[in-house]
């Protein structure tokens, strides 16, 4: 018993440090890539495809290094997520572009809803009443973010649709596929990675240009290289740890986590860069904390409820518990 309750709390701590390893990581891509798109206006996907080479640089360089053992994967198995992802990363951008970031930021928020009907729907997962209606006060805290500047078109609202419903498939197939295929964060990230690199550089010209001013080749100066190859750097720390999480929780306390991150961002934006932080803004900021931690508390209530649960029933027949413990 004493075992188990260290494994349990080291797992915890596991946990806690991935995602503050996350959190800090987060922040700082989101700030390196303001400064990059102000200072050199380096161009968005092209940005993401850096990011996902280094990523992959990275993993390289750590499996040298005997960190983790590669595992074999099938092109099949792993190709819906990568190309999940290039979706992901080209309806986001599209959706940006063509809507208010208050309308960006509506739509983003349905990402978490929508992980909870297709895991209900199609993998049979069930929620409780209570976390669902966590839902609520962290949707107030987006209206309230974001109402002033939400403006709906036809173009728009289609990209900003599939950006949610890709985002959603792509969140919730980085768990699925760690738990079928049996493989970490890493084993599985070293093969999306080069995967989803190649599916950008094919599906980036139609979006951005190649060569001249604001191309991938250049030209650029040697500040903005290396400004660009550190944000690669540190986009390495984020999606590995986007990886763990999902991987060790699920989809949507990654999405929750998300919410947390998006108002630390707008805290640090207000701080550091002086953006404007209405009154509005900050009662949403609020709400959306509230829901967070509503989550957090029901979540952690009912792990606890379950592992009683279990223990109960290991009391009451001992002999059928370890005979399910065996592989």
């Amino acid at each position: 018993m004493a075992t188990k309750a260290l494994l349990d709390l080291s797992a915890n701590w596991r946990i806690v440090v991935g995602m503050l390893a996350n959190l800090l990581s987060s922040i700082c891509i989101v700030f390196i890539n303001k400064w990059i798109y102000l200072h050199y206006g380096f161009p968005n996907m092209t940005l993401t495809l850096v990011h996902f080479a280094v990523t992959w640089l990275g993993l390289f360089a750590c499996q040298t290094m005997d960190v983790f053992c590669p595992k074999r994967l099938p092109l099949r198995k792993i190709g819906w997520l990568a190309l999940s992802f290039c979706g992901f990363v080209a309806f986001t951008n599209l959706s940006l572009q063509n809507n208010s970031i208050g309308t960006y930021q509506l739509a983003k928020a349905m990402t978490t809803p929508v992980i909870i009907l297709i895991q209900t729907a199609y993998y049979k997962k069930t929620f409780s009443n209570k976390i669902k209606l966590t839902m609520v006060p962290i949707a107030i805290g987006v209206v309230l973010n974001s109402y002033y500047d939400v403006r709906f078109n036809a173009l728009g609202t289609i990209f900003a649709t599939l950006g949610v419903l890709v985002t959603s498939l792509y969140q919730v197939w980085v768990g699925a596929k760690q738990h079928e295929l049996q493989v970490n964060s890493m084993q599985l990230l070293y093969y999306q990675a080069p995967l989803s690199s190649g599916v950008l550089l094919a599906i980036i010209p139609f979006f951005e240009p190649l060569t001249g001013d604001g191309g991938i080749f250049g030209p650029w100066s040697l500040p903005a290289l290396i400004t660009v190859l550190f944000s690669g750097v540190v986009a390495f720390l984020v999606n590995l740890s986007i990886y763990w999480i999902i991987g060790n929780t699920s989809a949507v306390t990654y999405n929750m986590f998300g919410h947390f991150k998006f108002c630390i961002t707008l805290v640090g934006g207000y701080v550091l860069f002086q953006d404007p932080l209405s009154l509005n803004q900050a009662m949403g900021i609020l709400c959306t904390l509230a829901g967070i931690l509503s989550y957090t508390h029901i979540k952690l209530a009912e792990q606890a409820e379950g592992k009683s649960r279990l223990f109960q029933t290991s009391q009451a027949y001992p002999a059928v518990t370890r005979k399910r413990e065996i592989p």
